[in-house]
């Protein structure tokens, strides 16, 4: 479902605990104009992360992708305020994930380039769904791990360590590294709005912490990514976006997204290349 519209005045009409998953990026320090119809301050932000707080079900999780301005030589440290501000209201701060960037927009003179942006996983409790993606290749694979004799008791003596043999895929770190830029993040309709994060990004963390028929809320759509990503893998999607021109981006991409009669074939097609874990 896509609502054209601000999303406080929107998400209020959401039924509490309706949504499984967040996955949005809001506005960075007022980076960007969005067609001159930003309003953003912390103020806003609070009512934003209340209402997402009561929209939340129990064990859901909300992904907050979000980066900080710099300004007079110092940066502004919002992405840091706003994570204490969603512990304060009653969110767990799960895991502070890094989303680095192939690229970077900008060569800094005096410091080291900036190619990453935060991306903190909020839950309401403990997280109900983690479908971990499996898809780092381990250094022991084929091999028994550690041996035996690894076990000190407490009289001193050794016990033989239960042996196991590594697999070839385990668990991925929590540093994403995805490709920016224009042909590699998304489909080309996705680069009429100015500020987007990889379809890969919002894939990813979907496969994740939902599942197939969940609800996936954006509240700041912008060109849509994340309901792309939900049409791909099976989820609800909610997407509120207020600028017009968004919308109709939004739009015309889920209008050439696959059908959902492709949907099954999609998510087993993922299953096999990127070894995600459904159990």
């Amino acid at each position: 479902m896509i609502y054209e519209g601000d999303c406080l005045d929107i998400m209020p009409t959401l039924a509490d605990k309706s949504v499984d998953l967040t996955v949005t990026s809001p506005p960075y320090d007022n980076l960007r104009t969005y067609n001159n119809s930003l309003v953003w301050n912390f103020e806003i932000f609070q009512k934003v992360a209340k209402e997402l707080f009561r929209v939340t079900k129990d064990g859901g999780v909300v992904v907050w992708v979000v980066g900080d301005a710099t300004i007079n030589g110092s940066e502004t440290g919002t992405s840091f305020r706003q994570a204490l501000y969603f512990k304060e209201i009653g969110f767990n701060l799960h895991d502070t994930m890094i989303y680095k960037k192939h690229n970077f927009a900008n060569p800094s003179l005096n410091r080291y380039h900036q190619i990453f942006e935060y991306m903190f996983v909020f839950s309401k409790g403990k997280p109900a769904t983690f479908n971990a993606i499996k898809d780092k290749i381990n250094s022991c694979a084929g091999q028994t791990n550690w041996g035996k004799n690894t076990h000190r008791q407490k009289d001193g003596t050794l016990k033989e360590h239960h042996k196991k043999i590594c697999n070839l895929y385990g668990m991925r770190l929590n540093i994403w590294e995805f490709r920016t830029g224009y042909g590699f993040a998304g489909d080309k309709l996705m680069y009429q709005h100015p500020a987007t994060f990889p379809e890969q990004l919002a894939t990813d963390h979907i496969l994740s912490w939902s599942n197939p028929g969940d609800t996936v809320l954006d509240p700041f759509a912008g060109s849509g990514t994340t309901g792309i990503a939900c049409i791909k893998t099976g989820r609800n999607y909610i997407l509120i976006e207020k600028v017009p021109e968004y919308c109709e981006i939004i739009r015309e991409r889920i209008k050439n997204n696959p059908t959902k009669e492709k949907e099954k074939k999609i998510i087993e097609k993922y299953k096999h290349i990127r070894y995600f874990d459904f159990d």
